[in-house]
């Protein structure tokens, strides 16, 4: 029978079929895999927003280790310095964590290793106090430094000259290039290894294919490190004197990226690379410690700094290049513990996968 419409005209069969139609084209067009995927893109979109801006719309210094040294020996100096050091412990929100220093010359070698981000030598004879800081260890905390010292003194009726005894290289503008080149070799690491999934599967075939992907990651790796490497020292001159520290470190940073998103691909397929993508990006880059380093950051972003290897790596160029390598080990161990246990899981997961007989997932096919 010929379908009518509603004032009783017949209908054609365009009309008829038209609105059903257009209903399965939609649906073809945007399946409901699609959707799910657009709804997890959107909620990465979000939390990049979120996590920039709740990283960085309020640095705030959080006990940001210092030294008191008084330019006297005598027990006035002494008993100055203490005093100092319990005013500064005692100020709202604990910005500062302060010590007294036995002298100046210990301050100094305790800044240029790292253990100090700043001292304070107070002046016995006159009301201008020195602020020994060191911006290669980090030029935001510096300023946080500067500021509340600067803040403390003006409230007792003294002067402050600060003394950078750790500059910039004259190329590192406000100490950003170690940042940045982590980054680089991060992106580097999780692109190298998401082409390899999309080229070929999510999921490796067997896992002799697995350990091919994570043997192709390790020349990449290599060459990735030297890269960067040559291009902020010999090309740029921005991070000079430390080529081979920078190389091999640059080269574990990158397999750690690539492992990590290698393994989060076997396990979940092509939503491994939105994974990635939240660990590296969202999470990593604004704890990592580039414009702010970690004692500014909020609690939350703080204790992520040397947890993921976007800080551990930041933080070890820093010290590499201006502190003389003091206390990058954890960070070494922290950075390589990602290569082994993304490798490892990459390899696992693809064992047993091929033992339970799973197809691979196609890069366009849910996992």
């Amino acid at each position: 029978m010929t379908p009518t419409t509603s004032g009783g005209r017949h209908a054609t069969p365009e009309q008829s079929l038209a609105p059903q139609g257009v209903w399965a084209e939609f649906k073809d067009a945007v399946a409901l895999r699609t959707v799910g995927l657009i709804l997890g893109v959107l909620l990465l979109q979000l939390a990049f927003v979120l996590s920039y801006v709740g990283a960085f719309h309020a640095p705030t210094p959080h006990r940001i280790p210092v030294g008191v040294v008084a330019a006297s020996a005598s027990s006035a100096g002494q008993s100055a310095a203490t005093q100092t050091a319990a005013g500064l412990n005692a100020l709202p929100a604990y910005p500062i964590d302060a010590r007294v220093v036995a002298d100046e010359g210990s301050a100094r070698s305790l800044i240029e290793r790292g253990d100090l981000s700043a001292a304070l030598v107070i002046n016995g004879t006159s009301t201008q106090d020195t602020l020994l800081v060191a911006s290669g260890g980090g030029a935001s905390v510096v300023s946080a430094v500067t500021e509340v010292f600067t803040e403390v003194a003006s409230g007792q009726g003294r002067t402050l000259v600060a003394q950078d005894i750790v500059p910039l290289q004259s190329g590192d503008g406000r100490g950003l290039t170690g940042f940045y080149l982590v980054i680089g070799w991060i992106v580097g690491g999780y692109l190298v290894a998401a082409l390899l999934g999309v080229a070929a599967g999510s999921r490796p075939a067997n896992p002799r294919r697995a350990y091919f992907r994570l043997a192709a990651i390790v020349p990449y790796s290599i060459l990735s490190g030297l890269g960067g490497a040559l291009i902020v020292d010999q090309v740029l001159g921005a991070l000079t004197g430390h080529f081979m520290a920078l190389w091999w470190i640059g080269a574990l940073l990158v397999a750690a990226a690539a492992t990590v998103t290698m393994a989060f691909q076997v396990l979940f397929g092509v939503i491994g690379i939105g994974l990635t993508v939240l660990v590296f990006v969202i999470l990593g880059n604004p704890s990592a410690g580039g414009a702010y380093q970690a004692p500014l950051l909020p609690a939350f972003w703080r204790s992520l700094s040397s947890a993921l290897p976007n800080g551990a790596g930041t933080d070890a160029v820093r010290r590499i290049v201006y502190l003389g390598s003091n206390g990058i080990s954890s960070h070494l161990l922290v950075i390589a513990a990602y290569v082994v246990i993304g490798a490892v899981v990459a390899a696992g997961a693809s064992h047993l996968h091929h033992r339970r007989g799973a197809a691979p997932a196609s890069p366009l096919q849910a996992p």
